[in-house]
């Protein structure tokens, strides 16, 4: 209200400033308004600009200049039709606003400068364009793109033969040296000793069907011995043994299997003060030739892993080249050969207790119903870092096929402990 009070203010003024004008400009004998009448109006319409675009601090009340009837004083005085009409209407909002607007078009008819019609036949809208433009393009034929000349470069294609082999390997060398003074208060003497073993490993595996494991196993030891006359060393231990396995998958863990392990010694083998060999290369050879089955093991999270070899059919040969060490190996008085047949089963299992400790064991049997021999080989592997360990290691075995002892019967035993160098790969 105090919007519409101030707009109605301000144009009374400037339309009785232009009556006067006017009025003045009459007296003198002029029909038509002369423009000092025009100016003041002008000045009007400028003073209502200002009040409409003074900043807000000085403003008595706010204007919205978007607004259209407050736009229609900022442009020269037109007849509008719509202000008949609103003005005789209940909903009029503006209707003081169009009461002076009619005012001026009853009593000013001489500052009415253009009409509504005038204005809108003025202006150029989208409506009037009866048709849109459109812009005529000449269509051209597409210009063949060049062919692409193909690149031809050599191109070395290598195809890699699958390889089903797998190769391992252990070595070990190990020292040991104990001193004994001669007033010791329980006896002993000085010795010194050292074992080294080698196991390599070459297997083949298709992952269909075929697989064919290798095994060899090179072991030698020996220790000094100041109290033996005869001897100033002789071996601890002494093994070449290979194993060799032709499996054909039958299910998922079982294998049809064709084994073969040969056995004999490097070196003769003494007793303390005894000048008489007990054995020798090739003195005794064992050959051992079974068809069975194997069970491949693979438990506790990988960590215990080997195979099962079950044999009903088996054949096995003893040899000596020394006539004179059948009767003690069990070949019989004066014959090289010892041929028979029978069962067998071998046992080989790896299982990595810890991280550092590791155990690997060897079952192996074999028995002709007449006579058995059964060896259970047990190494116990501590390792303190990639090169350096220490090893225990012990072996019972049971044969019958030789002279009882009187103490011992047919067992007998071996056992050591070690430390030093293992490279395994």
């Amino acid at each position: 209200m105090k919007r519409k009070f101030l707009i109605t203010i301000l144009l009374a003024m400037g339309l009785e400033v232009a009556a006067q004008s006017y009025s003045t400009s009459l007296s003198v004998g002029d029909n038509k308004p002369t423009n000092s009448v025009a100016q003041s109006y002008a000045d009007s319409l400028q003073m209502l600009r200002d009040s409409l675009f003074m900043p807000k601090k000085q403003k008595l009340t706010s204007v919205k200049v978007s607004d259209t009837n407050h736009m229609r004083l900022l442009f020269p005085l037109t007849f509008y039709r719509d202000v008949t009409q609103q003005l005789f209407s209940n909903a009029d909002a503006e209707r003081d606003f169009n009461a002076n607007l009619m005012h001026l078009y009853l009593y000013r008819p001489d500052l009415v400068s253009t009409t509504e019609r005038a204005v809108q036949q003025q202006q150029t809208t989208l409506n009037d364009i009866e048709k849109p433009i459109q812009h005529e393009v000449d269509m051209v034929s597409r210009v063949k793109e060049p062919p692409i000349e193909p690149f031809e470069a050599p191109v070395e294609v290598l195809v890699k033969k699958p390889n089903f082999w797998t190769y391992k390997g252990d070595y070990a060398l190990q020292f040991l040296q104990n001193y004994v003074s001669g007033n010791w208060y329980r006896g002993g003497e000085s010795n010194y000793a050292a074992r080294g073993s080698v196991v390599m490993q070459a297997n083949y595996n298709n992952k269909q069907k075929v697989k064919w494991d290798n095994c060899l196993e090179l072991r030698y030891g020996m220790q000094s011995s100041k109290s033996d006359s005869l001897h100033s060393f002789k071996s601890t231990e002494d093994l070449i043994r290979l194993t060799s396995k032709l499996g054909l998958q039958a299910t998922k863990q079982w294998y049809y299997t064709l084994q073969l392990i040969g056995q004999t010694q490097f070196s003769r083998a003494y007793k303390s003060n005894d000048p008489v060999v007990y054995a020798d290369f090739l003195a005794p050879f064992n050959l051992n030739l079974s068809l069975g089955m194997d069970y491949s093991v693979d438990w506790f999270e990988h960590r215990l892993k080997g195979n099962i070899h079950l044999a009903p059919l088996a054949y096995n040969m003893k040899y000596t080249r020394f006539q004179s060490l059948s009767k003690r190996l069990g070949i019989g008085d004066n014959n090289h050969f010892l041929h028979d047949y029978g069962s067998e089963f071998t046992v080989d299992l790896e299982w990595k207790i810890m991280e550092m400790l590791t155990w690997k064991t060897r079952l192996y049997g074999y028995t002709t119903y007449k006579r058995a021999e059964l060896e259970w080989e047990n190494t116990f592997t501590l390792r303190f870092n990639r090169f350096i360990s220490s090893q225990l290691f012990i072996y019972p075995r049971f044969d019958d096929g030789v002279s009882r002892d009187s103490r011992y019967a047919f067992w007998q035993l071996k056992e050591f402990a070690s430390i030093g160098f293992q490279y395994s790969f």
